[in-house]
């Protein structure tokens, strides 16, 4: 993850390096020459552990200012795809969201800013990386969306048991899709908003799907539109 971040061209103010992974730093230094303005700080095992909360850290750990992303990722002409997530509330499904976006080249997550923190540890985890990728940016609210949205000619189809099913549907070349709280799903207000409410048709007898899992399918059908 910290490799990805520099990838991603972040400069990391503090480089923590547990003792046996020193020589990592001559190695990144000829790869990265970002790592230069970073301070370097070496810590024994004891002290490398309670820093971290993983059960067995690799021992590498960076500080680095979160990656910006403004605004104009709606200004984009032609075709483009969004995933929104409204209060949504756990990390893991929300890293893996970010994740299923990166790999299937969405333009950039949005979030309300009642979900969890996009860079709470165990959403980085989740995103394996992908946290650095892609634009993940945060809104007050979903009004707030929608707005950007509309002006740019974006619609919006919403994740929602009172949708239509997807079989035979065909989406259009500008959207967003939205996917609500894992326990109440998407807010009245939100599902007024959107332009096209569907359902993921489960023929077998599990009441529902858990947002990540909806969202991947979701999310691949409309890469494929």
């Amino acid at each position: 993850m910290c490799e990805d971040a520099l990838i991603s061209g972040l400069v990391p103010a503090f480089l923590i390096l547990r003792s046996d992974k020193t020589p990592i730093y001559s190695d990144w230094m000829g790869k990265y020459p970002g790592i230069a303005k970073a301070e370097v700080v070496v810590l024994c095992e004891a002290l490398f552990a309670k820093l971290s909360k993983t059960v067995n850290p690799q021992g590498i750990a960076m500080v680095v200012d979160a990656p910006e992303s403004g605004e104009d990722v709606f200004r984009k002409e032609g075709a483009c795809r969004y995933i929104v997530l409204e209060h949504l509330q756990d990390p893991g499904n929300m890293g893996t969201i970010i994740r299923m976006a990166d790999a299937f080249a969405y333009d950039a997550v949005l979030i309300t800013e009642d979900s969890v923190d996009p860079y709470n540890e165990k959403v980085l985890r989740a995103s394996m990386g992908s946290v650095f990728h892609i634009p993940v940016l945060p809104f007050p609210d979903a009004e707030t969306i929608f707005s950007h949205l509309k002006s740019n000619g974006i619609k919006s189809l919403g994740a929602h048991l009172r949708g239509d099913p997807l079989s035979g549907m065909s989406f259009p070349d500008r959207i967003a899709l939205w996917i609500g709280n894992e326990a109440n799903g998407l807010s009245d207000f939100t599902s007024s908003q959107c332009d096209i409410l569907v359902k993921i048709e489960m023929p077998g007898r599990a009441e529902s799907l858990n947002a990540a899992s909806a969202a991947s399918i979701l999310g691949y059908l409309l890469s494929r539109n």
